[in-house]
Order: structure tokens, then C-alpha cells, then sequence
């Protein structure tokens, strides 16, 4: 822990004059929401015969104000909307019947809370207190769920998904990947459900998703039941547009920008130029009519993009004396476009249905040169030089049918999803060495199927509400690898290829159950689910065979709170889930993105299963807030990717396995405040220890090995800083400063990284326009640097890969 206070208090005495003058994305899963809706029914003593056009008031319970009132219906039933929490007295009074009093607390866990029947009669009775639960924001008051409007993120406005990520507090971004807390094991949700468009169980696609084309997302770290069992570092939620406004409306923007602005590191020799001044182009539509009933709805983005993707300088020290010094240069054009389109259609009091389809088309080219030398780059060892041309499809279908009973916030939910994608991938090389070359080639195609059926049912209680549903999933992944090998000197794996088939079946059921008193809250679930997995490999692959796992688990969820106070708050929460292998990481064909740093997946990889136990406090103030939460993480099974060097030859494979246990333990902080009307910021500090236990397995490809990894451990953590400074009316400015310190990796660790972005936005045309300029990592510090130990060599690498970007943007309402 003082390796880990040293890092952060030298970088707090480092850059304090700095990071005085900046900070702050909004956070507005912290902000309290009132939107609560209170139900109830009065009823005649005796013969509990509804009673119609009763006096029913609702009162401040401070000082007796009115808040709201109406009288029932024919029911007997009243409908309070938009209540904001607090404190309340319900006064119920009609002629010939004594006026009933009852204390009401509104909380914040439920949407719709039912206050049941209230008996009228002429006698005096004594009412026991009726307590109610109400819904403000669930990051409020759970602490397991954070929300952020995407275009409050100025200075990352214009990009893709994931770099609007970048600033969330507790998020880390690392090789093309979201990290929670330090962990990458995160499931990636689109409105909620998990699509081709990012990936399953894998984070597929982010960095080409325009951010654009997002309205908001949700970071849920302790998820309940209700979710699949799917991520053990949690779960991010992104959100596309949509409009109900009445009438046509709709919003229309475009923004470019350039990167790449100047070269970090200097090419070895003999290769093509790194990508300099790299365009970027983001026009969007978003589209929305709503007639009576029916809302139609449409948001269409395309991104392009040229990137200096990859940029590595990487050093092997062999044990035997021998030493490579290696460039790996990826110059990368991407287009994307998606499209989604659905409607919202209210069948009637009672029914209402939502349909809509996705199309995501990607196209990614990619232009490498990877030069190997020897140790004092006096004689060039190998030149690699490849054309990667990759195309994703997707294509996605939904369909909701929402029926709402007569009780308020009563509903039962019908879903059905289907998802397709399709990879196709051509990869071209040359491949020159002293004395030979080869022009050599592999294409793949691979189509995911994926059908998703759910049934959803939510009571709302006295005191809280009641979930309960069953989902079932169906996914298939063919997938066809072919090498077309030059000869037999060929560096391709000529018997590793062929075909192979990922199949699935995911049947679970789940209740959820909430309570909500003034004191004390608590969250209990249990989800249980059954998996079945096969993965059928070609008979004629030189290693492996078909393979698969089946398990049969229960996921409980606990979650308690307790008010010390109106504005502290206790919680302690309790979750376990699984992480499954995705079909990546057991793909058996091997990948020959690097010459001889070769990726190949594992099909007898198994699932990893982790615990997490959480204690939050939250304190709040009229102009601020603080929360804290101390969080530990076991993991049986851990998957991970283990690096090894066949005897005999200098190419180092990289095979998925599952080590035995790790740990994560850690401390997470987030302040925010607002200073003055014209500065605000939020601070976001976590700390953690990370710990992966010794452990022995066995690489079956290419031949046999046994390799054993020693005890791994570190204090790590970030530091997040966002401020907003409001210099005139309608023109906001945010800095954000980014700190990552070193961390662990499979079989080592990354060094540190800091990135400093700034972000301009004004509101024009009466405030239905606006144009925004920003710029990311304006100190140019952003360097990914690693260490990895294997058991006859040591790797060293430094990524230099485009980081600095700036963006000019517009958008117009209408």
C-alpha cells in the first residue's frame, strides 16, 4: 500500500498546479431523479366495496403543505405521479366517513409502489403506518450503478464509444478494452441486451461505435439477478438515442477532426511512412415522429476514420544470449455505419409493443510493416508486411410487448431478440527473409446466430417490488479459417486450419425481491442457470479436438442499506457470477497478426467463477456529494493468456489457460462538487491489490509443454479529475486528467500513463445549436509500455500508437 500512496502522492505534488486549473465530466447517475409513482385504493369496511370519489390528498409531512390531490375512481383506485422522495401524509377524507391520516415514505428503489387498500368506516380506528418505496436514480441511493449522458463528455465529443469512455470514474482503458476496477471481464449491453454489434462475452466493436449515435451509459458494478450471470467485473450498459416528443423532431450534426498530429518514434528503416494527420468524419441523423399512438423513431451514423492503430517497438532477451528488437506499424482505415430504426406502438390502456432493427456495417483496412533486427539493429533479421481487409455485418432484431395491469408499476414483459454478425477477414503478407521470400494468405469467415427469448414480471409491494422471469438463448458460430501457404517453408500452420462450430444453450430463471423502509433497504436475488457449450473442431485440426462444458449454477445477489442519516447511507452488497469463455478465446486456429508472436485459443478453456463483497457509504450536501467503497474479488478458474517459446525456435505462442485463483481487493472514491455557479468538478480515486497465484499447466499447441507461473501481485490503482467551468452563458469548458499507475498483466505489467484532454462546447441559434472543439492527450504522454516474463525470455515493449486528436464538431435540433 505505500508503493501504491508514493505513486499517487507524487503525481498529486507533480501536477497540482495543474490539475488546480482543471476537471469534471457530469455525472448524472449520482444526481437524484424523482419519478415515483404512488398507488392506492379506498374500500368500505365490511364489505370492501370500492369506493368512488374519495378526497385523497398527499402532504408534506414537514409542515402539512399540499403536494397533490384527486379523488377515486370507480375502482376506488388514486394515482400519484412524479412524487419526488421524502416524507408524506396521505389524508383520505369522504362524507359520512372518518378522515384517515397515514404517514408515507418515499424511497428511491422502486418505479411504482403500492400503498394497498385504506378502509373507510364510521368508527375510529387506529391505522398502522403505511410505508412506501419510491425510485429517484438507483445510482443514488444502490451505489451499483452510475450513469453518464454521453454529450455532457466534451472533451471526448466527436469519437468512437469507447474513448468517450476514457474519463468515467473506475473505468480503464487498455488494448481496445473496457476495464472495471481493473479487471476486463466486463459484459457489454445495447439498450439493455447483448448484440452481435460489441460482441459476446467479449467487448467486440467499441472503438468503431460513434459516440454520436449514444445518449447515455450505465456502469453497473454489482448487478442483481435480473442480469445475465455473465461478467464478473460488471456490466456497461450503452444507450442509443431516441425521442417520444410529440410531433416531428429530430437533430442533425457532423464533426471531423485530425490526428496523429506529429510522429512520437522515428520508423526503423525500410518501411512505409506512419499515417500522419489523420482525417476524421462523423456525420449523424437522428430522426422522430410521434402521432398519437404510435412513435416512430431513426438514428443513423457513420464513421470514418484513418488511425495510426498500433505503433510498437518490442525487444526479446532470450535466455540463451539471443536478442530481437522488433517494429510493429499498422496504418488503419475504418469505415462503419449504423442505422436503427423501430417503433413504439400503444395498443391500448393495457398493451404496448416496441419493435426495432439494427444495421452495423465495418470495414477495416489495415496496412503493416513489421521489421525484426538484431540486437544493434545493424542487420535486419525479417520484414513482414501485410494487408489486412476485414468486414463485420450485423444485424439485429428486437421486439417488446409490455402488458400493464391495473395496479400502477404492475407489469409483465415479453422479449425476443435475434442477433446475426458476420466476420470476414482477408489477410495478405509478405514475408522476407535472408535469402527467401514468400507472398502468402489466410481468410476467414465466421457467422454468429444468436436468439434470445425473455419473460419479465414486476409487482410493486408496500415497501418495495417484486422481479421474477425466466430467458432463454440459443447461439451457433461456424467458423471457416483457410491458409494459403506458399510452400513448405511456409510460416503458416497448414494443418491448423479448417472448420470449426460453437454452439450454445442458456436456459435461466430468476427472482428478485426489494425492500424499502426508511431506515434500511435491502436487494435479494438468486438467478440459476444452465450452460451447455459444445465446440466441434475440424478432425483433421493437428492438435485439438471437440470440446465443450456444461455446469449447472446458482447466482444469489444480496444488497443492504442502511440511513445512518438523510443524507449518509450504509451498503453492503454480495454478488457471484461467471465469466465464459467467448469463441474467441477458444478459437483453435492460430493468428498471424504478429510474425512471431502467435495468438491461438484454447476449446478446453472453462468458465471462471468469482465472489464480490462491497461496503459503500455515501454522504451527501446541497452542493456535493462523496461516496466510498471498500470491494473484494475471488476467482476460481482465472483466464488468462499464457505466453511460451517452443524449443528450438524464437516464435513465442500465446494459448489461453486457466490459472487457479486470483484476488482483487481494493478502496474506490469519488467526490464531486460544484465550487461555484461557474466551476464544478468530481475527483475519482481508486486503489487496489491485485494478486494471481502460482500455478502449472499445459500448452498443447504447437506440441506439448508444461509451463509454470510464479506468484503474481501489485498495488495499483487510477486517478480521475473532471471539471466544467461555465465562463459565460452557454459556453461550458471541461479538462479532464487521466493517471493509470503500473498494473498487472498476464505473466507481467504495465507500466504507468497519464493523458491530459480538454473540451470546448457552446450553445447556438437559441440554444438549438452546437458546435464543440476538443483535443485528447495534449502533453503527448500517452505511451503503453509492458513487461512480460516467460520462462526463456523476457519481452519489452513501447506503444506508440496515435493518442492526440483534435475535433471540431456541430449539431443542430430541430
Amino acid at each position: 500500500m505505500s508503493q501504491l500512496k508514493s505513486v499517487f502522492s507524487g503525481l498529486l505534488t507533480k501536477r497540482f498546479l495543474l490539475l488546480h486549473l482543471v476537471f469534471c465530466f457530469s455525472i448524472t447517475g449520482y444526481a437524484q431523479v424523482s419519478q415515483v409513482t404512488i398507488s392506492g385504493a379506498v374500500k368500505e369496511q365490511g364489505s370492501s366495496t370500492p369506493l368512488e370519489y374519495v378526497n385523497v390528498v398527499l402532504l408534506a409531512e414537514k409542515d402539512s403543505s399540499l403536494v397533490k390531490g384527486m379523488v377515486s375512481d370507480a375502482n376506488g383506485r388514486f394515482v400519484f405521479d412524479a412524487i419526488q422522495p421524502g416524507s408524506y401524509i396521505v389524508q383520505i377524507s369522504f362524507i359520512g366517513y372518518h378522515t384517515l391520516k397515514s404517514p408515507v415514505f418515499v424511497g428511491s428503489l422502486a418505479s411504482f409502489l403500492d400503498l394497498k387498500d385504506f378502509i373507510l368506516s364510521p368508527e375510529v380506528n387506529d391505522l398502522s403506518e403505511v410505508t412506501v418505496s419510491g425510485k429517484q436514480d438507483e445510482v443514488d441511493f444502490k451505489l451499483d450503478k452510475k450513469t453518464f449522458i454521453v454529450a455532457d463528455n466534451i472533451s471526448q465529443s466527436g469519437g468512437s464509444v469507447l474513448q468517450s469512455m476514457q474519463n468515467l470514474p473506475g473505468v480503464t482503458i487498455q488494448d481496445g478494452k473496457v476495464l472495471l476496477r481493473g479487471n476486463e471481464r466486463v459484459m457489454i449491453l445495447v439498450d439493455g441486451k447483448q448484440t452481435a454489434l460489441t460482441g459476446f462475452n467479449n467487448q467486440a466493436g467499441l472503438d468503431n461505435i460513434p459516440a454520436s449515435s449514444i445518449e447515455k451509459i450505465e456502469i453497473i458494478n454489482n448487478p442483481s439477478s435480473r442480469y445475465d450471470a455473465n461478467g464478473n467485473a460488471g456490466i456497461i450498459n450503452i444507450i442509443y438515442k431516441k425521442e417520444k416528443q410529440e410531433g416531428f423532431n429530430g437533430k442533425v450534426g457532423l464533426a471531423g477532426g485530425l490526428g496523429a498530429l506529429w510522429v512520437k518514434k522515428e520508423n526503423y528503416e525500410g518501411i512505409r511512412p506512419q499515417y500522419q494527420m489523420t482525417p476524421k468524419i462523423n456525420p449523424s441523423l437522428s430522426l422522430n415522429s410521434k402521432r398519437n399512438n404510435i412513435n416512430v423513431f431513426f438514428q443513423g451514423d457513420y464513421l470514418y476514420t484513418e488511425t495510426l492503430n498500433k505503433n510498437e517497438f518490442t525487444k526479446r532477451e532470450y535466455s540463451k544470449g539471443l536478442v530481437i528488437n522488433q517494429q510493429l506499424k499498422r496504418n488503419r482505415n475504418t469505415h462503419f455505419l449504423t442505422a436503427k430504426a423501430g417503433m413504439d406502438w400503444e395498443i391500448n390502456e393495457k398493451n404496448s409493443l416496441t419493435v426495432s432493427g439494427l444495421y452495423g456495417l465495418e470495414k477495416i483496412i489495415d496496412r503493416g510493416d513489421q521489421p525484426f533486427y538484431n540486437e544493434e539493429l545493424s542487420e535486419k533479421l525479417r520484414l513482414w508486411q501485410f494487408l489486412e481487409d476485414e468486414v463485420l455485418t450485423t444485424i439485429a432484431f428486437s421486439a417488446a410487448l409490455r402488458h400493464r395491469y391495473d395496479q400502477p408499476g404492475r407489469f409483465l414483459d415479453v422479449g425476443f431478440n435475434y442477433s446475426f454478425n458476420r466476420e470476414d477477414e482477408k489477410y495478405f503478407f509478405d514475408n522476407t527473409l535472408p535469402g527467401f521470400f514468400s507472398n502468402e494468405a489466410f481468410f476467414l469467415i465466421a457467422d454468429q446466430n444468436v436468439f434470445d427469448f425473455n419473460l419479465d414480471y414486476t409487482k410493486p409491494l408496500k415497501h418495495g417490488k417484486l422481479e421474477t422471469g425466466i430467458k432463454f438463448r440459443q447461439r451457433s458460430i461456424p467458423t471457416d479459417m483457410r491458409f494459403f501457404a506458399s510452400g513448405d517453408s511456409s510460416p503458416l500452420d497448414t494443418h491448423a486450419d479448417g472448420r470449426a462450430t460453437y454452439s450454445e444453450i442458456i436456459p435461466a430463471v430468476y427472482g428478485n425481491y426489494v425492500i424499502e423502509k426508511k431506515k434500511f433497504d435491502a436487494e435479494i436475488g438468486m438467478r440459476f442457470e444452465y450452460v451447455d457449450v459444445n465446440y466441434k473442431v475440424d478432425p483433421n485440426h493437428n492438435t485439438y479436438e471437440s470440446d465443450g462444458y456444461q455446469y449447472a449454477q446458482p447466482f444469489p445477489n444480496i444488497r443492504l442499506g442502511y440511513n445512518l442519516s438523510e443524507n449518509n447511507k450504509l451498503s453492503f452488497s454480495f454478488n457471484r457470477r461467471v465469466d465464459r469463455p467467448s469463441e474467441v478465446d477458444i478459437r483453435v486456429f492460430p493468428k498471424y497478426d504478429d510474425a512471431e508472436i502467435i495468438k491461438v485459443g484454447n476449446p478446453g478453456l472453462q468458465p471462471q467463477f468469482t465472489s464480490l463483497m462491497e461496503l459503500g457509504f455515501k454522504t451527501s450536501w446541497e452542493s456535493g456529494y462523496f461516496y466510498s467503497a471498500l470491494y473484494h474479488r475471488s476467482i476460481n478458474q482465472t483466464i488468462t493468456r499464457i505466453v511460451s517459446q517452443v524449443p528450438g525456435s524464437n516464435l513465442i505462442y500465446a494459448v489461453f489457460q486457466n490459472a487457479d485463483k486470483s484476488f482483487n481487493s481494493g478502496m474506490e472514491m469519488l467526490w464531486s462538487q460544484e465550487v461555484t455557479p461557474w466551476f464544478s468538478f468530481n475527483l475519482n480515486l481508486i486503489g487496489y491489490y491485485n494478486q494471481i497465484d502460482a500455478f502449472t499447466v499445459e500448452n498443447k499447441y504447437p506440441i506439448p509443454s508444461t509451463i509454470t507461473v510464479k506468484e503474481q501481485d501489485i498495488f495499483s490503482g487510477n486517478f480521475k479529475w473532471n471539471g466544467v467551468f461555465k465562463f459565460a452563458k452557454n459556453f461550458d469548458t471541461q479538462i479532464s486528467a487521466v493517471y493509470l499507475a503500473p498494473d498487472l498483466i498476464p505473466q507481467g505489467r504495465i507500466d504507468s500513463r497519464f493523458s491530459l484532454d480538454l473540451g470546448v462546447k457552446r450553445m447556438i441559434q437559441k440554444g438549438n445549436g452546437e458546435v464543440f472543439f476538443n483535443a485528447t492527450d495534449v502533453l503527448n504522454t500517452m505511451v503503453i509500455r509492458k513487461e512480460i516474463n516467460g520462462t526463456t525470455f523476457n519481452l519489452f515493449s513501447s506503444d506508440y500508437y496515435e493518442t492526440q486528436v483534435v475535433r471540431l464538431g456541430y449539431s443542430y435540433k430541430f
